[in-house]
């Protein structure tokens, strides 16, 4: 299951910390294993149920982790130490902001719909826990927990505003 999941997420090879890299590679086991995905399902889950799209959950996961990344570059190029962002922390909190949708999702009859699960408990929370299973940083739980609208009255780290703000300019430019 490593190399498939390495196959559709190349950018998990960008965590230097290998300790990190391999804690984010377990976490999508699990949390494939708990939704009932192989990896290739990642490729045709829709990243959101919210609006009608092609996009694929690795598609936006994708954008997200590349776009997150290029910020990392253009700060450091830009505003060298005075703005400093941890890369490897949000490398991997880019990469995992999603990954409770593989328990939130389910397929029934062809149509994708949110589980029983999901139904009750969204996303970053169930992210959040299967991270914290698979013992993440609490960094990276930040993120995770955070992202979406769910962290909205609490204050982000660095890191997690990056990875809030490139998933809404993604959702946002998707939703049209």
């Amino acid at each position: 299951m490593r190399e498939a999941i390495l196959a559709i997420f190349p950018e998990i090879e960008w965590i230097e910390d290998e300790s990190l890299r391999v804690r984010v590679i377990r976490t999508y086991e699990r949390a494939l294993r708990e939704g009932g995905w192989a990896p290739a399902d990642m490729e045709r889950i829709p990243f959101t149920l919210l609006v009608d799209t092609e996009l694929s959950y690795a598609d936006h996961v994708r954008a997200v982790t590349r776009i997150a990344h290029a910020v990392y570059e253009a700060f450091l190029e830009l505003f060298g130490d005075r703005v400093p962002l941890k890369r490897d922390i949000l490398l991997a909190g880019a990469l995992l902001h999603d990954v409770g949708k593989l328990v939130e999702i389910e397929e029934h009859d062809g149509k994708f719909q949110r589980s029983a699960g999901g139904k009750i408990l969204r996303h970053p929370f169930s992210g959040a826990a299967l991270a914290y299973a698979e013992r993440l940083p609490p960094e990276v739980l930040h993120i995770i927990a955070a992202h979406s609208k769910e962290g909205d009255p609490h204050p982000r780290t660095p890191e997690g505003a990056v990875v809030h703000h490139v998933d809404f300019i993604c959702f946002e430019a998707v939703k049209g």
